[in-house]
């Protein structure tokens, strides 16, 4: 092999070592979610841009009901619903994987998975302590 050939191999190594050990260095995972319908997968907090980001694991599964949201959890027991999990741009089994934390949300102690339909839990995941 030549050195041309090595360039981009190279490159593409160093360049997902960089991003995931400083993923790794800034993120938080839940504890795996526990629920009738959502029990499957973890959730990762991580700060991106200055924002509070959370991201569902790719082995989560969204949950087969009307109305699946995004729900958060402070340490004080305040509940936000944030947003579906499911809309128009995302046919098929695509979904909102990852939602950007409004900055009123002063920490999150869980994550829901909320059926707004139904107003009942799916499942949840909880932080070992509360991220911000």
């Amino acid at each position: 092999m030549n050195a041309k050939n090595l360039i981009l191999p190279l490159f593409l190594m160093i360049a997902t070592l960089f991003s995931v050990s400083a993923f790794a260095a800034d993120g938080h995972t839940s504890s795996q979610f526990q629920g009738p319908k959502a029990n499957q997968g973890t959730v990762t907090h991580s700060t991106k841009d200055g924002k509070s980001v959370l991201t569902l694991s790719d082995d989560f599964v969204v949950p087969d009901t009307p109305d699946p949201h995004w729900q958060v959890v402070d340490s004080e027991g305040n509940v936000y619903l944030l947003d579906k999990l499911k809309t128009k741009a995302f046919l098929g089994d695509n979904f909102k994987k990852e939602i950007v934390v409004p900055k009123y949300v002063k920490n999150i102690s869980k994550v829901v998975i909320w059926c707004a339909f139904a107003e009942v839990n799916l499942g949840e995941a909880s932080f070992s302590s509360p991220v911000k």
